[in-house]
């Protein structure tokens, strides 16, 4: 989780090393970032499908460390959030609904990375934390899926992978069924590590 927040703040200061501190290099660093955070929430958010239908050392290394691969994303879309802030005082970036969606996502992340932890997940119970866990996390899904889509249809068919990649993972997630029965080691790393299920 450490080398991931260093390596989105360092990538992110080389950024604004080559564009400079402008609009243009602000622009860069938000698109960086949002890349970041896309790798790092799919990942945590596929994590129990892949491991369910490809178990294997990779898979298991994944489902393992969830926890820690979600918190980075979370790190990885704050900065995200202050790139966006700076642009912000350079010129209009919200319509009124985009400033709904964007709160509420930043809301549903604050939610499962505050409910990361193993003092928190257990207060909050493992119902309520599931619960609570998947619908902040399909709800971020969609959030991603409503900025990319628009972009491959009206702008660019550059943006179409990241959309096939939202459409892989949510098909993953509703047929990996449980169809993965984990080994006794495997279970006892999914009960510490149960974030972003």
């Amino acid at each position: 989780m450490g080398w991931a927040a260093l390596v989105v703040v360092a990538a992110s200061a080389a950024t604004l090393g080559v564009h400079g501190a402008g609009e243009e290099g602000i622009r860069a660093v938000i698109r960086l970032t949002a890349r970041t955070s896309f790798v790092l929430f799919t990942a945590a958010f596929a994590a129990s499908a892949l491991a369910r239908r490809w178990p294997g050392r990779t898979t298991r290394w994944l489902l393992a460390n969830r926890r820690q691969v979600g918190v980075s994303f979370a790190v990885s879309h704050a900065v995200h959030l202050l790139a966006i802030l700076a642009l912000a005082r350079l010129q209009p970036v919200f319509t009124d609904a985009s400033i709904l969606i964007a709160v509420l996502g930043y809301v549903a992340i604050a939610a499962m990375t505050a409910t990361s932890f193993d003092r928190t997940a257990a207060w909050l119970g493992p119902r309520q934390w599931r619960r609570l866990h998947l619908t902040a996390g399909y709800y971020i899904w969609a959030v991603f899926l409503a900025s990319y889509l628009p972009r491959t249809i009206l702008e660019s068919p550059a943006y179409a992978p990241f959309v096939v990649v939202l459409l892989v993972v949510l098909a993953l997630r509703l047929t990996a069924g449980r169809g993965y029965v984990p080994s006794a080691s495997t279970s006892a790393l999914r009960s510490k590590y149960t974030s972003f299920r």
